[in-house]
């Protein structure tokens, strides 16, 4: 399928699934990218996938119950997402070990909750992996709100978090809020994942939030440059990623993550300061640039060395 077909398939009124699946699919790219630029400068990817996990009972309940997906996602992710920073502060146990409970935890119940459920393993498919075709219109509102509300958060948030991402111990013997700070980006992290599953899937939702953030990282040493770079990188892999898998009839989620990734891939070879080729051309010139001794006071040195 061509560009131009793929746009006439997006203007049909009787695929109206379609648009409705790109515009979740790049407010989700950009909501999460800007949340994944402190979820990789934090060095906490575990984080985003416990939350990505926790959501899923929220998500099983509401559709048991016929809720709003969103919202019911929303809730659970919270709830995990306070708990997760609040048995953190117990010094007895790491942080690791918590967020590993809770991810097992959470995960399970929302098995257990969704086996209730009438067409038990197409719905969990449908979560697991994504679905381009059950995203209702009063959820564009939704994502619409949310994403605006969580990109709203990091602006107003933005100083502290980046003081709590370089030097956390620093941050708090300056009486910086950090675990205020930790509870919301846990809770702006859950937000952010929230919005995603339906597109591209409970299980693969963390590539949107780390790869784009990880291939800006690569291409710049900017933290503002990185903020616009992650969800502008995640947003072109949403769009080419619907693209293919709509071209190909291919799972949605699985070829945006495989875009991502092929991103991430050639940024990591290609960046001009940090991929692989780049540092290895400059270990090479590092002796070539060294500048050679002055020509002029050679003879004299040797001169003043030689016997008399």
């Amino acid at each position: 399928m061509s560009p131009a077909d793929f746009l006439a398939d997006l203007l049909n009124p009787d695929l109206v699934f379609l648009p409705k699946a790109l515009a979740v699919a790049v407010m989700s790219s950009i909501a999460c990218g800007v949340v994944g630029c402190y979820v990789v400068l934090r060095g906490m990817a575990f984080i985003g996938d416990t939350v990505a996990h926790a959501v899923f009972p929220g998500l099983a309940v509401a559709f048991v119950a016929g809720g709003n997906l969103v919202l019911g996602g929303a809730a659970a992710g919270v709830v995990t997402a306070v708990l997760i920073a609040v048995v953190a502060q117990n010094r007895r146990l790491r942080e690791d070990s918590v967020i590993g409970i809770c991810f097992v935890a959470a995960f399970a119940l929302g098995i257990v909750v969704i086996s209730r459920a009438p067409g038990y393993a197409g719905s969990l498919q449908q979560f697991l992996f994504g679905s381009i075709t059950g995203i209702p219109t009063s959820d564009l509102y939704v994502v619409a709100g949310t994403g605006a509300a969580v990109l709203a958060a990091l602006t107003a948030l933005r100083k502290e978090l980046v003081t709590v991402a370089l030097d956390r111990e620093s941050a708090r013997a300056t009486g910086v809020p950090v675990f205020w700070l930790d509870l919301a980006l846990y809770v702006l992290v859950t937000l952010a994942v929230v919005i995603s599953v339906q597109t591209i899937g409970n299980i693969l939702v963390l590539a949107l939030l780390v790869t784009p953030a990880a291939t800006a990282r690569l291409l710049t040493d900017r933290l503002t440059v990185m903020l616009w770079l992650a969800p502008v990188i995640g947003s072109a892999a949403a769009v080419v990623g619907l693209y293919l898998s709509w071209s190909f009839d291919l799972p949605t989620g699985g070829v945006v993550v495989l875009v991502l990734t092929a991103g991430f891939l050639a940024a990591w070879t290609l960046a001009p300061r940090h991929g692989v080729l780049a540092r290895r051309t400059t270990r090479r010139r590092v002796p070539d640039d060294t500048p050679p001794p002055h020509p002029a006071p050679l003879p004299a040195r040797a001169d003043e060395g030689a016997p008399a």
